[in-house]
């Protein structure tokens, strides 16, 4: 058997080795037009800020290495520019030959996707404009930036690339503008989490222009509009991280299926409609698991994975597709942050009626020197309390909780699944009761209707309507900063003092993370009290929503003063 890969990266490379695996005798063929072939993508942005100091390093396997490894051939610097069916045959242009063809007898597509470069935009081409993809091209823009001596640069796009991008040009010592045209960073994130971002790429210095849509490119600075305004910000240099589009030509070409999130169409096997034609990797339009739909998703996991399940259909083996629920993480300066399955805005947009939580709690035991709060929230569905997604973001080990609820979501886990999981515990890694154990328990006060909440994202309209809002953290933490208008109540003191507390209008309460005002609101509830709501995030989430808008807006706080700690 002759089996041919086109595409030599994630999914290509993995296709090929997993092969090799299974089948010693089979001849095996990968296509790569690029320069290098198994390398590490995800590593691209971090050479830049010095991280990976040799670029060469993020070259994980070379051609004679795949040879001598796996006995696997690999032409680099060859462009399959067709594919021919019937006489299952591809044509391959080298970058230094004429073109040949060359037989197959299973084909695997892994072209991968290609940075969205917006030829309408005018000075878009200009030599100092870059994109990232491969490392040819961060060697490019590291040589740029030493030859040129750059000292400012725009990012164009706040996905992930964009802002790993930003974040490792601003530890190199550049002054960084990231532009997004959305209203937030990091589209799977909600926006309130997305707020705690924003809050710690402004604090290290990386100009954040969102709504905000690249219009043209000059020399020396870009040209920006936003609400139809536009402006001018210093650039010497542009990378352009707005997005990636499918490589689908060949396959368009060849007369295969295209879905309609302009991804190859593929079956539970990862085969394309002609059934000795399988495609995987970015290309390629999957399943959506918890939306029930047709979707994308560029990530190395899930293409590593459809890899390997391609490899084993062609020898025979079945396939386990089940979709993908979408699960990535990121570093933005001191904050980790992570996310997984469906945010609270997905789920809504998917028809699926849900309910979120948002906690703050430790990472860890509070008498550990390194603890730290943890913003966490969980999306789960009603009346089931089917869990449907999570983010967390904090200085400690949000990645770890995420990858939790990632299983517990394979699992088609539950609230009270969640809240029975039993975690390793020990004061320097996490609490008895961990974070998302905690996030459980809340998020099932929420589902059987004991707790009514409110989010931090209501609050700016409780203070100007002049809600009764009272504030059950002691009287020190009240005067080191508060809601304009709220009414100090120690909890300390509350039992003795509910009296002050009215029966006759709404009553929102928080604390500094929302547990101890929802004890207050227990001993509420338990004295005949009706009309009472927890703020959920309390002042701790509050402070960290309204930051950067008030900071950005220039509006007016509705804090005497912020409190992050």
């Amino acid at each position: 058997m002759k089996v041919i890969v086109i595409g030599g990266v994630a999914a290509g490379a993995s296709a090929a080795a997993r092969l090799r695996r299974l089948d010693e005798k089979a001849e095996i063929v990968i296509f790569e037009q690029g320069e290098h072939v198994s390398f590490s993508n995800c590593g691209l942005p971090y050479h830049l800020g010095g991280v990976i100091p040799d670029a060469d390093d993020l070259v994980l396997m070379t051609p004679r290495a795949f040879k001598a490894r796996h006995n696997i051939e690999v032409r680099v610097n060859s462009r399959v520019t067709a594919i021919d069916r019937k006489a299952k045959t591809v044509t391959v242009q080298p970058s230094d030959g004429p073109a040949y063809t060359e037989s197959y007898d299973k084909l695997i597509l892994a072209p991968g996707a290609a940075p969205i470069v917006p030829g309408s935009i005018p000075g878009v081409r200009s030599p100092h404009v870059f994109t990232l993809r491969s490392v040819t091209d961060v060697k490019a823009i590291k040589a740029y930036i030493d030859e040129q001596d750059v000292t400012c640069a725009a990012v164009v796009g706040g996905g992930f690339i964009g802002v790993e991008v930003a974040e490792n040009l601003a530890c190199a010592g550049l002054l960084v503008t990231l532009v997004e045209g959305a209203d937030q960073v990091l589209a799977p994130f909600d926006y309130d989490m997305a707020q705690i971002l924003h809050k710690e790429l402004m604090d290290n210095g990386v100009q954040l222009e969102l709504n905000s849509l690249l219009a043209a490119v000059h020399p020396d600075r870009i040209t920006v509009t936003r609400h139809g305004e536009a402006h001018d910000l210093p650039a010497q240099m542009v990378v352009l991280a707005i997005g990636v589009s499918p490589e689908t030509a060949l396959a368009k070409d060849a007369g295969l299926a295209i879905g309609e999130t302009r991804g190859v169409k593929v079956d539970a096997n990862w085969r394309t409609e002609d059934e000795d034609i399988y495609a995987v990797g970015d290309a390629v339009e999957s399943f959506d698991r918890l939306a029930r739909r047709p979707g994308r998703l560029a990530l190395a996991g899930p293409a590593q994975r459809q890899a390997r399940a391609a490899a084993d259909h062609i020898c025979g083996r079945p396939a386990d597709n089940r979709g993908f629920i979408g699960s990535a993480c990121v570093r933005v300066f001191d904050q980790n942050a992570a996310a997984t399955g469906l945010s609270e805005k997905a789920a809504c947009k998917a028809g699926i009626p849900c309910r979120s939580v948002l906690l703050y709690p430790t990472d860890k035991v509070g008498l550990m020197p390194d603890a730290a709060w943890m913003a966490f929230k969980l999306v789960f569905e009603t009346p089931t309390g089917r869990i449907l997604g999570a983010q967390a973001i904090g200085r400690g080990d949000a990645v770890r909780r995420i990858d939790v609820i990632a299983t517990l979501i394979s699992m088609n886990g539950a609230l009270a699944d969640l809240k029975e999981l039993e975690l390793c515990y020990s004061p320097v890694y996490g609490t008895a009761k961990d974070v998302v154990n905690l996030a459980a328990l809340v998020g099932l006060n929420v589902l059987e209707g004991r707790v009514k909440q409110v989010p931090v994202s209501a609050v700016r309209r409780l203070v100007e309507q002049g809600a009764c809002i009272i504030d059950v953290r002691e009287e020190r933490e009240f005067n080191a900063g508060h809601l304009k208008g709220a009414v100090n109540i120690p909890l300390s003191q509350f039992r003795r003092r509910m009296g002050e507390v009215p029966k006759d209008v709404p009553v929102y309460l928080h604390c500094r993370t929302s547990q101890r005002s929802y004890y207050a609101l227990c001993e509420l509830l338990g004295s005949g009290y009706a009309n009472v709501y927890n703020i959920s995030g309390s002042f701790l989430g509050i402070c960290l929503y309204e930051y950067f808008n008030d900071r950005t807006l220039g509006r007016e706080p509705i804090v005497t003063a912020y409190n992050f700690n």
